[in-house]
């Protein structure tokens, strides 16, 4: 990957669910400095969407807390960084998996990461249980 960056943006907003739009449409509007695709927009919002979503719903568990989002744009490429400082994820391997979820009660539940790993090119999940979660994602911008 290059290490010399075009651009850097910080993002810190409390855990709501009304801020996942802000979020979304926000690493969206930064993306769009390096002239992608509809489709590589959408896939950045999508994959944004799910991060946020999972920091509020298991990382915060609908308690009040704070999202981090760093966004790096490279030549022809964008890293975000998702950091929250919830409870953590015991396994990240098995929370990977399609369909594994901790909450089956709610709809859509089990496919985040799943998701996180399609729409972009990359997927490196960081976490220590009861210190929080940090979600490396990356997409190539050709």
């Amino acid at each position: 990957m290059e290490n010399v960056y075009e651009n850097k943006m910080k993002l810190e907003f409390l855990s709501k669910s009304d801020n996942e739009a802000f979020a979304r449409i926000t690493v969206a509007s930064f993306a769009s400095q390096l002239d992608p695709t509809i489709e590589q927009i959408s896939d950045i919002k999508t994959a944004v969407s799910e991060a946020v979503t999972n920091c509020i719903i298991h990382g915060y568990e609908n308690k009040e807390g704070i999202i981090k989002i760093e966004c790096t744009l490279y030549k022809n490429s964008i890293e975000i960084i998702i950091i929250d400082n919830g409870k953590g994820i015991k396994d990240i391997e098995k929370a990977k998996e399609p369909l594994y979820t901790t909450k089956p009660e709610l709809e859509r539940s089990g496919m985040g990461f799943t998701i996180m790993e399609s729409f972009m090119d990359e997927l490196i999940v960081e976490s220590i249980e009861q210190v929080g979660t940090k979600i490396i994602m990356r997409k190539n911008i050709d």
